[in-house]
């Protein structure tokens, strides 16, 4: 019998926020999870917090403390997807379905010492593979590990994705099936553009690209995990597996010029007008554990000074107020986001660029600056523009038929 178990294909299936927001939605979970055990699959489940809970958890600590110890952030936050785990595992009881949770650290998920954005060393997963191989549904707290020190991390926003794909690549899944409240990647996020359209196939690099610019699908991190161990990602909604995006090695030169746009409506501006001052400012990021959106080289409307900006994800920005305490020459400017065309066909037809620049400045949105790479060219715009900015754009490219 045992030899049968293990004969099973293995899954992965991570369940976002969202999906596990309610006690009736958790229990929906699990009744789509029996379905997958019906149908002959071990799995492996992997869930965030129910719903705002993380972003609660932060604000009550706002409450305490202004600066949080990154550490002591860690400890409380990693108990949202505890509870998560604890409750779907009682809900598949209820289903008749054996369960075990585990949190990050009993699913051997090791991590480097940073807090509040941890990166994934190694998995070590023998015990999650003696529970499935006792025919258990594993449910494993996503977004967090432990470090050799033996201390509790986070992976950051969207970390939940890497702890799925980690898993998956350690498990040597047959499948990693991210499910969210979108039926995949579109062109544009759907909850902003109602006609953005759902992409059937994407490449490791342009998701890549996409989530690092805002599409909020896929965390960044995971993709290129599953990028570097060739894992096929399955992103689909919840309860709803007739639509999907798949997240491959594909070959991008058959892309199309443009493929989506992204946007990050809120970000903090870091402004410096030396360089040997952006030198510091990034140093000093780095220690305290702030990753960089995004460098712009611009000049102040209606002025020759020349600067350099600096972008970090507000959400991301957990020590800030430390860097910035004894750093006068840094201006900080919370009224900023950028909007992105991506595609790897940006620079091979320049007329895409041009034609944006036309739409925005038709519709008198002033770009504060513009930078680019190969398969991306995003504008910095005041955050009050960025919702019109990503909407204009999409009709004029995607519903004029223009890509």
């Amino acid at each position: 019998m045992l030899t049968d178990e293990l004969c099973r294909p293995v899954i992965v299936q991570k369940y976002g926020g969202s999906s596990v927001s309610t006690p009736e939605r958790i229990k929906k979970v699990a009744q789509l999870i029996k379905k997958s055990c019906d149908a002959g699959n071990r799995l492996c489940v992997v869930v965030s917090a129910m719903g705002k809970t993380t972003d609660q958890l932060l604000a009550t600590a706002k409450e305490i403390s202004q600066n949080p110890s990154r550490r002591e952030l860690d400890m409380l936050l990693s108990c949202g997807e505890r509870a998560s785990m604890a409750l779907l595992a009682m809900a598949l009881h209820e289903e008749g379905i054996p369960s075990i949770s585990l949190t990050g650290s009993q699913s051997g998920i090791i991590t480097d010492d940073v807090h509040s954005g941890a990166k994934i060393i190694e998995v070590r997963p023998h015990r999650v593979r003696s529970e499935l191989d006792l025919n258990k549904v594993v449910i494993v707290a996503g977004f967090q590990g432990v470090s050799f020190k033996k201390e509790i991390t986070t992976l950051g926003r969207g970390g939940s994705d890497t702890t799925a794909i980690a898993m998956a690549a350690a498990l040597g899944a047959v499948a990693c099936e991210i499910y969210s409240d979108v039926a995949g990647v579109y062109t544009a996020d759907p909850k902003v553009v109602s006609q953005a359209q759902l992409l059937d196939i994407v490449s490791f690099e342009e998701m890549e690209t996409l989530a690092s610019l805002g599409a909020k699908v896929l965390n960044q991190d995971a993709v290129s995990f599953a990028k570097q161990r060739g894992i096929t990602i399955f992103a689909r909604k919840t309860g709803d597996a007739s639509q999907e995006t798949i997240i491959k090695d594909v070959n991008t030169q058959k892309s199309k010029p443009l493929i989506a746009i992204a946007h990050q409506p809120c970000l903090l501006r870091l402004r410096v007008n030396q360089i040997q001052d952006l030198s510091i400012l990034l140093k000093e990021l780095s220690s305290a554990g702030i990753v960089p959106n995004q460098l712009f080289g611009g000049f102040e409307r209606n002025s020759d000074l020349q600067s350099t900006w600096c972008f970090v994800a507000l959400d991301d920005a957990h020590g800030i107020e430390s860097v910035l305490e004894n750093r006068p020459e840094v201006q900080a400017d919370k009224d900023f986001g950028t909007v992105s065309l991506i595609g790897k066909g940006i620079f091979a037809s320049p007329y895409l660029l041009i034609a944006a620049l036309e739409m925005l400045k038709n519709s008198q949105l002033v770009v504060e600056g513009i930078t680019s790479s190969s398969q991306q060219v995003s504008f910095a715009i005041q955050k009050n523009d960025v919702l019109n900015a990503v909407q204009l754009l999409h009709d004029g490219f995607f519903m004029k038929g223009c890509v």
